[in-house]
């Protein structure tokens, strides 16, 4: 058994294998303390070059192909039954990542064995490769090194520094609160136990992956990874952010930020995990409220969206007004094939909740920072 395997899940992503994977091998050890590392690429049925461009140019990476895509949640779940390592690390296959990236989150999870689930630092690799071309007079070399001392990397928008999630089920980081992204100047780097870990970049121990049952398919991909760390709390293990690893990832790299495909998965994801996490009887007690119950709770939230909606129809925004309406309805036609165990796991409290709600304070006009 290996001490990690690294799996990069590939659709199509034949440009990015081509740009990544060459740092990605570079800057992977071949094992730590004398245990194999493992560099695995999982394939949900591309139809592009990509296997090809592996077998031709990388016989070190382990492939295993599927005959169709299962998603993000599929995919892995499928990959990982395969995989024996006592560390998962599920890696998008838009991520550049430096030299010593991997170390520092294994130490941290050999020294915490409460943590299931941990993180890296997360920055934006446009703005990375932005300072790379600068530094080198025009030519990109941002696969190779990291710039020195320029303090401007900015963080990247779906996992920063560390995940949380406000009252309404909106989730936020250390590092970017709704729309509002910093630059990383040191200032979240102490390690944090949060309330999810990016899935572009994530380590979980393999114990507490089995134990949870992966990722829950009927999300196909988004929010899959906050429900799981979710999940991971209730049953009593620890999510960290360990920003002594960073890696660079490009970010809407499969799915593009402004697709309505995109907006649709996180509405319709968000209400199922809210639903699935939620106590029945006293929904908000999650949240450190003692009042109203789960379908409250989620009824608040999706008259919320019901908002949202309406401004992107006053925007002429048709087809993201349609995908919040799709969502609603897919949700509650999932909501009854979905059956909630209740278990008595839930008497751990989750870590990483703000206990309001980010659109009303920024609709308040007050700003919100760690």
């Amino acid at each position: 058994m290996s001490k990690v395997a690294v799996v990069i899940l590939n659709w199509n992503g034949e440009k990015f294998l081509k740009k990544y994977i060459p740092a990605l091998v570079a800057n992977t050890p071949a094992g730590l303390g004398g245990e194999k590392v493992e560099l695995v690429v999982a394939d949900n049925g591309s139809t592009d070059g990509s296997i090809q461009y592996l077998k031709e140019n990388y016989p070190q990476i382990v492939i295993i192909p599927f005959k169709e895509n299962f998603g993000f949640t599929g995919g892995y779940n499928r990959a990982l039954k395969q995989v024996e390592a006592e560390y998962f690390i599920l890696l998008n296959s838009d991520i550049l990542v430096p030299c010593n990236w991997l170390e520092p989150m294994v130490d941290f999870m050999d020294s915490h064995p409460q943590v299931g689930v941990c993180q890296p630092k997360m920055l934006s690799e446009g703005v990375h490769q932005q300072l790379c071309i600068q530094e080198t007079g025009g030519e990109d070399l941002s696969g190779r090194f990291t710039p020195k001392g320029s303090g401007k990397e900015m963080f990247e928008y779906a996992g920063a520094c560390g995940g949380f999630i406000d009252i309404l089920g909106f989730p936020l980081c250390r590092g970017r609160i709704l729309s509002d992204v910093e630059y990383d100047n040191g200032q979240y780097d102490n390690p944090m136990q949060v309330f999810w870990a990016s899935g572009a970049c994530m380590m979980v121990r393999s114990t507490v992956w089995r134990e949870l049952g992966g990722l829950d398919e009927k999300f196909f991909a988004h929010m899959e990874e906050i429900d799981f760390c979710w999940r991971a709390q209730l049953a009593g293990h620890q999510v960290w952010a360990v920003p002594q690893s960073r890696v660079f990832h490009v970010g809407g790299g499969t799915l593009p930020n402004n697709s309505p495909r995109k907006l649709f998965l996180n509405y319709r994801n968000n209400l199922l995990m809210l639903y699935k996490n939620l106590p029945v009887c006293e929904g908000w007690s999650a949240f450190g409220k003692k009042r109203g119950n789960r379908n409250l709770h989620i009824f608040i939230r999706m008259c919320v969206d019901g908002l949202t909606a309406i401004i992107y129809l006053l925007q002429l925004k048709w087809s993201f007004f349609t995908s919040v309406i799709k969502a609603h309805n897919s949700f509650r036609r999932m909501k009854k094939e979905t059956a909630v165990i209740l278990k008595d796991n839930r008497r751990h409290q989750p870590v990483g909740i703000y206990p309001k709600s980010l659109l009303v304070s920024k609709v308040l006009g007050r700003r919100i920072k760690f």
